[in-house]
C-alpha cells in the first residue's frame, strides 16, 4: 500500500500507547496465564453466543468472574505500582473474585428457588463482592464512578436521615446486600447482563476487524477521498475517525488510534497543534454516536427501552451525520480562513488502489447491516460477523500467499502452510486483545449495577426526576439544559455506559413527562454524556489527542467544543422536533427538517471560525448566529427568517469584500 511521506506508522505508536498504558506486563508462566485467561473469556462468549447463553445469573457470573481475576492479576492498586510485579495480596483479591462469583453458579438453584433471607454465607460473599467490584472499578475505570456508587449504597443505609422528599426508611444491610447479591436487580442485573451478551462480542468483533488491517485501510480511503483537498488532512482526520470509531466504541481509543497519523500530519501542512488534536478529538468522540456499530451505551439503550438495536441505529443516523458534517464545515471554513492547501496529489494513495487491495475488509460490516436488518439479535449478528471476518481474512490471505509465491517461484505448500500458522496466531492474539479491551466497559457496567439496584430499591430514580421538574420550574428549554449539564458533569468522570446507565436512571424519566419519545431523551442523554469526552476540565479524548499534538491539553479541549459546537444543538432539534429521528413524519418532512438544520449548521460554522467569504465583522457572527437558531429551530417561518439573515450576509459580504484582520497566525 502507498504511504504518505513524512508521515508516521499507526502500528508503532499504537503498540507503543499499549506498551506505556496502565496494566502490568510479565513474563514467562505468568504471562501464558493471563494470555491464556484472556482467550478463554473470548472462548466463553463466543461459545455462548453460538450455543445459547446459560441462565443470566449464571452467564453474567462467569463473565465476571473472569473480569475480577484479570483486574487484580493486570491492574495494580496504585497507578504507580509495579508494572512488572505481581504483590501477593492481587492474587488473594484475584482468588476471591472468582469465588464469589463462582459461589453464584455453584449455588445458583438454591438461590433462585430460595425466598427467604440470605443466610450467613450468602452475606458475606455479598459483602466480599461489592467490595470486590468497587475496587477493581476503581483500579481500571476512575475514582469518581467508584465514589458515585458507594453514595447510592450509602443512600439506600442512611436514607432515614435524609428530611424531605428525598428520604427513605432506611434498609438493612442484610436487605441491601441480597438485593444486590442474590437477584437480578443489583450487580448482576441489566448493565451487566448486557456486558455478558453481546457488548463483549462487538468488542471482541472491532479486535477481529483491528487485527485485520481496517483501521489502516480506513486511513488510506481517506487520504485518497479528501487529502488533496483544501484542508485534506482535517478532513482525512474526520473521515478516517467516523470509519474507524463505528467499530471501535471508545473516544479515546479512537483518539489514539487514528490520531496518531492524523494530527502529525495536519501540522506539517501548517494547523496549529491545539486545532489538529481538537479536530481529531471532536471526530473521534463522535463515532459512538455513529452507526452501524456504535458505542456500548447504543446496546445498553436498546435493552433499556425493550426495542431492536437497528431501531436506535436508524434513529441515530440523521443526528451523527449532520454532526461529521458540522465538523467538515468547521475544518474547511478554517483551512479557507489560514489559506491552507491540500496534499499533493502524488504523495496520497489511489481510491481505486486502496478499494482493490482492502475492499474486502468490508464486507463483515456489510454483513452486519445485513443481519441487523434482518432482525437477527445483536448477539448472533455479532458472532456471525466474527466468523465471516476470520474466513474472508483467511481466504484473503491464502490467495496472497499462493499468488505470492506462485509469481516468486516459491514452494506454494510451505508460503500456505506459514500464512496459516500466521492466521491463527492472529485469532489468538485478537481474542486475547478483545478479553483485555472489555475489562473496562465490563467493571463499568458491574459497578452501575449497583446504582440500578438502589434506584429500585428505594424508588430514588422517581424523586430525582421530581427534583429536576421542580428546579426547572416546569420549563422544558431548562428541563433539557439542566440534564445537559447533569449528563455533562457525570460524563467527566464515568465511562459512556456507567453515565447513560445512570442518567437514564434518573433523568430521562423528566424529560419524558412533557411527552418527548422515550427514544428521544435516551439520545440526548447518550450525547451530552459522550460529548464530555470533549469538555474540560476533564476532556479524555481532547487530552489524549493533545498528547500526541504536544498542545496545551485545555487549549485542545476548547477548540474541541468550539468544533463539535453542533452537537451540542442536535440534541435540542430532535427533542423539539423528533422527526430527526425518523420518528412521526413523513419522508418529505424528514427531507425538509435535514436540509434546513444543514443550512443552520453550516451558519452556525461560519460564526463560530469567523469567515465565509472573507472574515466577518463580530456584528456578523451574531446575525449567523440568530440564523443557525432560526433554521435548526421547527417551523416554516423560522426558516424563512433564517435564509433571509444568510442571505443578508452574503449580499454584504459580496458588496463589501474587505474584512477585519484576524490575530491568529498560522503557526503552532
Amino acid at each position: 500500500m502507498e504511504k504518505v511521506q513524512g508521515t508516521v506508522d499507526v502500528s508503532e505508536i499504537v503498540a507503543k500507547y499499549d506498551k506505556e498504558s496502565a496494566y502490568r506486563t510479565f513474563r514467562g508462566g505468568l504471562e501464558v496465564f493471563i494470555r491464556v485467561l484472556c482467550i478463554a473469556l473470548s472462548g466463553f462468549h463466543l461459545f455462548t453466543a453460538a450455543t445459547g447463553a446459560y441462565p443470566p445469573q449464571i452467564q453474567r457470573a462467569v463473565h465476571l468472574g473472569f473480569v475480577l481475576v484479570l483486574i487484580y492479576l493486570l491492574y495494580p492498586a496504585r497507578a504507580t505500582g509495579s508494572k512488572h510485579k505481581l504483590a501477593w495480596y492481587d492474587v488473594l483479591l484475584a482468588a476471591a473474585g472468582a469465588a464469589v462469583c463462582g459461589y453464584i453458579v455453584w449455588n445458583y438453584d438454591v438461590i433462585v428457588l430460595d425466598a427467604g433471607p440470605p443466610t450467613e454465607m450468602d452475606f458475606i460473599f455479598g459483602c466480599a463482592s461489592i467490595l470486590l467490584v468497587l475496587e477493581a472499578t476503581r483500579r481500571i475505570v476512575g475514582l469518581p464512578i467508584t465514589l458515585v456508587a458507594v453514595c447510592f449504597l450509602l443512600y439506600a443505609k442512611f436514607g432515614n436521615l435524609i428530611p424531605g422528599m428525598m428520604g427513605h426508611p432506611g434498609f438493612s444491610m442484610k436487605r441491601i446486600v441480597a438485593h444486590m447479591y442474590l437477584t437480578t436487580e443489583g450487580l448482576f442485573g441489566m448493565p451487566l447482563g448486557v456486558s455478558a451478551s453481546f457488548v463483549f462480542l462487538f468488542i471482541l468483533f472491532g479486535a477481529f476487524l483491528h487485527s485485520t488491517g481496517l483501521g489502516k485501510f480506513f486511513i488510506d480511503l481517506a487520504l485518497a477521498a479528501a487529502g488533496r483537498f483544501v484542508g485534506g488532512p482535517a478532513k482525512v482526520a474526520v473521515l478516517a475517525s467516523g470509519f474507524f470509531g463505528t467499530i471501535s466504541g471508545s473516544s479515546v481509543a479512537n483518539t489514539v488510534s487514528t490520531g496518531t497519523f492524523t494530527i502529525p500530519l495536519m501540522k506539517s501542512v501548517g494547523y496549529r497543534g491545539a486545532f489538529a488534536g481538537a479536530v481529531e478529538a471532536a471526530s473521534s468522540t463522535g463515532g459512538q454516536i455513529m452507526p452501524p456499530i456504535m458505542g456500548a451505551a447504543a446496546f445498553i439503550m436498546a435493552q433499556f427501552l425493550g426495542v431492536g438495536y437497528v431501531e436506535i441505529a436508524k434513529a441515530a443516523l440523521i443526528p451523527a451525520l449532520l454532526y461529521y458534517l458540522a465538523v467538515g464545515f468547521m475544518v474547511h471554513m478554517e483551512a479557507k480562513r489560514l489559506g491552507l492547501k491540500g496534499i499533493p496529489k502524488e504523495r496520497l494513495p489511489r481510491a481505486w488502489f486502496v478499494l482493490r487491495q482492502g475492499g474486502y475488509l468490508l464486507i463483515p460490516i456489510f454483513v452486519l447491516i445485513y443481519l441487523l436488518i434482518q432482525g437477527y439479535t445483536p448477539l448472533k449478528s455479532a458472532y456471525y460477523c466474527i466468523l465471516a471476518t476470520v474466513i474472508i481474512s483467511l481466504v484473503a490471505n491464502n490467495w496472497k500467499a499462493w499468488a505470492g509465491a506462485s509469481s516468486s517461484g516459491l514452494n506454494v505448500r510451505h508460503s500456505l502452510a506459514q500464512c496459516n500458522r500466521q492466521a491463527g496466531k492472529d485469532i489468538l492474539q485478537a481474542m486475547e486483545n478483545g478479553g483485555r479491551l472489555a475489562l473496562g466497559v465490563a467493571a463499568a457496567c458491574a459497578c452501575t449495577g449497583f446504582v440500578i439496584g438502589v434506584v429500585t430499591l428505594t424508588g430514588v430514580g422517581l424523586k430525582l426526576a421530581n427534583a429536576i421538574l421542580t428546579l426547572s420550574a416546569g420549563s422544558f428549554a431548562l428541563t433539557l439544559f439542566f440534564t445537559m449539564l447533569a449528563s455533562i458533569v457525570l460524563g467527566m468522570g464515568l465511562p459512556t455506559t456507567a453515565k447513560y446507565i445512570v442518567l437514564a436512571t434518573i433523568a430521562a424519566p423528566a424529560i419524558q413527562t412533557f411527552g418527548v419519545p422515550m427514544l428521544a431523551a435516551h439520545l440526548f442523554i447518550m450525547y451530552f454524556g459522550i460529548l464530555a469526552d470533549l469538555t474540560p476540565p476533564v476532556a479524555l479524548a481532547a487530552y489524549a489527542a493533545a498528547g500526541i499534538a504536544r498542545s496545551e491539553p485545555n487549549a485542545t479541549g476548547f477548540m474541541a467544543v468550539k468544533l463539535a459546537l453542533a452537537g451540542f444543538l442536535i440534541p435540542y432539534i430532535f427533542c423539539y422536533n423528533p422527526g430527526l429521528l425518523m420518528i412521526g413524519a413523513s419522508n418529505t418532512e424528514i427531507v425538509f427538517i435535514v436540509c434546513t438544520a444543514a443550512v443552520g449548521i453550516a451558519s452556525l460554522s461560519f460564526a463560530s471560525v469567523g469567515y465565509w467569504l472573507r472574515n466577518l465583522y463580530l456584528w456578523e457572527r451574531l446575525v449567523l448566529v440568530a440564523a443557525a437558531i432560526t433554521l435548526i429551530t421547527p417551523g416554516l417561518v423560522t426558516d424563512i427568517i433564517g435564509l433571509s439573515l444568510m442571505a443578508a450576509v452574503y449580499v454584504l459580504q459580496k458588496v463589501f469584500k474587505e474584512g477585519p484582520r484576524h490575530p491568529e497566525a498560522v503557526a503552532a
